[in-house]
């Protein structure tokens, strides 16, 4: 549940600026245009703070689409969306729309490009597969990407596909795919497909290592993303060595240890180990020096005596009493 506070402007009652009613609520979600204009009416009457719950069953709509709401606002520069803490709780300003006329140029030029059937098009394919209405930040940073990235209207679909099928659909998620695709250099479906290729099967490895390990988290954290990298790509381990280690990690200290994994693998790939072979041959030759020096020990006060030999068939019939049986 989410609280949000509202700069109190009291008044009595709940103006709608005309530029909100041109400009922004005609390409807005219907339920989106509710959560602002109920936001202002509190904000107006002197609510210092209405919590998500509150919104929603006014509204008639989940806490989520109260919250997708406000992000929406927020990129469109209607609301000024602050978090207070790490609860979930927000300050909201609401802006004022004049302000934002001055971007008309960087609309006028929205709307030359969406005389571009290919370009309107890509948009609304957008629209489907992230399941809502795009932002004019957003629909402004897709068709930018065309002309920065030279990312042509399919690469993008294909990119926001990829995006959905993680179950993110989120813009700023998606354009750090668009970022890193770029940093690759890849600029056509050919070369993003075999980026997709080889960043699914890392993480297709990363998954069945953490499950043999038992975590179970959604997300790995970005220090333990780059150890596992680095056992698999730098290091080039298989993944039955990989199990080993955890195997080994687990015997000595009883925990899934990434560091300690980290200390063993390091040095199997410093000695030169690759297989699972490799690990079994070091361990045998481990063994059988240890084996060696104890048996080539000199001889102390405690071993430099004649040696006694007992029958411990008998000492056990002894012990147990069952030589008085006979």
């Amino acid at each position: 549940m989410s609280t949000f506070m509202f700069k109190n402007k009291l008044r009595n009652y709940t103006p709608i600026s005309n530029i909100f009613i041109d400009k922004y609520m005609p390409k807005a979600r219907g339920e989106y245009v509710k959560v602002y204009i109920l936001g202002i009416k509190y904000c107006l009457s002197g609510e210092p703070g209405v919590d998500s719950t509150l919104f929603a069953n006014t509204l008639h709509l989940l806490e989520t689409d109260i919250m997708n709401a406000w992000n929406y606002w927020s990129d469109e520069g209607a609301v000024k969306l602050i978090p207070i803490d790490n609860m979930g709780n927000f300050s909201i300003d609401f802006l004022d729309l004049e302000d934002n006329i001055s971007s008309n140029d960087e609309n006028v030029d929205l709307l030359r490009e969406l005389d571009n059937n290919s370009t309107k098009d890509m948009l609304q394919d957008i629209e489907k597969l992230v399941g809502r209405t795009l932002s004019t930040k957003e629909m402004t940073m897709y068709i930018s990407w065309i002309n920065d990235f030279n990312f042509p209207p399919e690469l993008i679909l294909l990119l926001i596909e990829y995006s959905v099928s993680r179950g993110k659909t989120d813009y700023r998620y998606i354009e750090k795919i668009a970022l890193n695709w770029h940093d690759s250099n890849i600029t056509s479906i050919e070369n993003a497909q075999t980026y997709i290729k080889k960043h699914e099967d890392k993480w297709i490895k990363i998954r069945k290592i953490l499950n043999y390990l038992g975590i179970k988290d959604a997300d790995v954290l970005k220090p333990q993303e780059q150890l596992l990298d680095k056992w698999i790509n730098s290091y080039g381990f298989p993944l039955d060595v990989i199990y080993r280690s955890c195997d080994i990690t687990f015997s000595r200290i009883n925990k899934a240890d990434f560091k300690y994994m980290d200390a063993i693998l390091t040095n199997w790939f410093k000695s030169g180990i690759k297989t699972l072979t490799d690990v079994d041959t070091k361990d045998l030759k481990k063994s059988t020096y240890n084996k060696s020096n104890v048996k080539n020990a000199p001889k102390t006060n405690f071993n430099d005596y004649e040696q006694r030999s007992y029958d411990y068939d008998e000492l056990e019939k002894k012990l147990l009493g069952w030589d008085k049986n006979d």
